[in-house]
This record gives structure tokens, sequence and C-alpha cells, in this order.
């Protein structure tokens, strides 16, 4: 799934690549992909790109006023053409599910793979108006969220700190693999309770949050949108790397498995040596 580094990188790619262009064409494949039905896609073509911007997660293209905005979800990615095939979208067909074709026949599709389809796309007249955007938490990159403000949101929260990293509403743009590298970077358990951590573990924690988004931001930065999701898999430092070392102290990657994801970490640097089970409502092995 896109996290925040890959969208800013995703927003970066489209502006430079949008600038001075309109809508052609919006077109449809998959049906269910598309949320809202006012204004439809129709209202789109014709109207001049007058900015990309990211909110947590989501993309958002601003038309003349009407925004075209999506979210990649845990399987889509966007793939760009420099020249889009004339070809007529068949609903149901591949793994296209949406079309946005540039003035100069350039533009790009949504895609997403597997069964599961949860790639969603809106088409309003004010971002407030998706759902998503207008319940998302602060953005950890913003010049205002400073240590003061992080720290009072996590006052009082018994909520595990790998969970609260990832919940939209408390913080916008982090999701399982990034929240992985913040924890180890903080040298915290993932299953730390948020209001039980002291002032110097909070300063670290956020340290690492934006410290760790930061350098993802720089090295996702003037990357093509097809090399984005290679070079987030190359930069992780315990995510996805079940049984190889860790960078920081050679102990082995662990992990924890859930009915739907997963969690890596390093027991060496993030829970005092002991290993955390491997079972739902996971606690430290006693």
């Amino acid at each position: 799934m896109p996290e925040l580094p890959e969208v800013q990188a995703l927003v970066d790619f489209l502006a430079e690549r949008t600038a001075g262009l309109a809508i052609a064409r919006v077109d449809l494949a998959s049906f269910s992909v598309l949320k809202t039905f006012d204004p439809p896609p129709s209202a789109l073509a014709g109207g001049p790109v007058d900015g990309i911007h990211r909110y947590g997660k989501f993309l958002d293209m601003d038309i003349d006023g009407i925004h075209l905005v999506f979210h990649l979800a845990r399987a889509g990615w966007l793939r760009w053409s420099d020249e889009l095939p004339q070809t007529v979208l068949r609903p149901g067909k591949g793994p296209i599910a949406l079309r946005v074709r540039l003035s100069d026949g350039s533009g790009f599709d949504l895609t997403e793979a597997g069964t599961k389809k949860s790639l969603a796309a809106y088409i309003v007249r004010d971002v407030r108006e998706v759902p998503g955007i207008a319940r998302l938490g602060p953005d950890p990159m913003a010049e205002e969220f400073n240590e003061a403000t992080f720290a009072a949101m996590l006052a009082g929260r018994r909520t595990q700190v790998k969970g609260l990293l990832r919940d939209q509403e408390f913080i916008a743009g982090v999701g399982n693999a990034y929240s992985d590298e913040i924890l180890h970077v903080a040298r915290l358990s993932p299953f730390a309770l948020a209001a039980t951590l002291n002032p110097e573990e909070v300063q670290r924690l956020y340290a690492a949050l934006r410290d760790t988004l930061a350098g993802a931001v720089v090295a996702a930065s003037g990357k093509p949108a097809k090399e984005l999701k290679d070079a987030k898999r190359e930069g992780m430092r315990v995510h996805g790397r079940t049984g190889l070392p860790c960078p920081v102290c050679g102990d082995t990657v662990r992990e924890v498995s859930f009915a739907d994801s997963s969690l890596q970490y390093c027991a060496t640097c993030q829970t005092g040596g002991k290993p955390l089970a491997d079972r739902r409502m996971s606690r430290l092995l006693k």
C-alpha cells in the first residue's frame, strides 16, 4: 500500500507532468471504483489541471475547481503513459479501474490487482466531501505538528502505538510499513501502550516519525511512478524483512502475523530481547 512518502512522490510526479495541461476525458472501467455521482466524470473534460495535492494517503487533482480524488488502498497503483492507447476500456476486463487522458495524449491508469477491490475515486466540488479526508488526523509532516502536540495526542491513550500510528484519524498518511520502520527507529515495542510512554520515549517516537517520513520522501522524490514500489521495499529496515538480519544490531528480524496483515520488528532493538507472541492479541512471552 502506498503511504505518505509514495503518495507525495506521486503528487510531485503528476504536478510536473500535468502542468499547463487540461483533462481530455476520464473513463471508468470499474463502475464501483467511483464513490460519487455528482459531478459526473464528463464534468472534468476540458478543465485545466490547476494543482495536485495530498491529504494523508489521498491524492487530489484540482481540475478547474472540481476535484478528482483517489485513494490507492492496498493493491492500487498509478500507471503513467506518455501516450495512452486509443483502445476503449471494457468494464471488468483487466486490472484498469479508471483512466485519465490529458490534452496532449498522455495520462494515467489507476489499476488494482487481486479480487479484493478497495481502490476508491471521488469527483467532488470540495475535498471535504470525501469522508476519509474529512476524518483525517493531522499531517505528521506539517510545520505545526510539533512534539508538544504529539505528546498531548498520546497522553491517556491506552492503545498500542502500532495501531495508533496506522489510525488515519489519529495521524494521516502512515500505514503498516512505515509504522514498523518508525517503531524500529524509536526502539519501541509495537505493543507498547501510548499512555505508558515516558517523556524520553515520546521524544524518540516523535523524532523517528518525522525523520523516517522525511527521509522516505526525499528517497522517493524524483522517481518515476513505476519505480516507487521497488524503492520503498529496498529502503525498509525491518518491514518485509522477516528472517533477515537487523541492520542495527544483526539480530534476526521477527514477525507477528494477523488475519490480514503482519508486522516486523527486532527483539533486541525494540522489546528487550523478548520475542512477541505470534498470535492474535499478542503479548510479550513470559
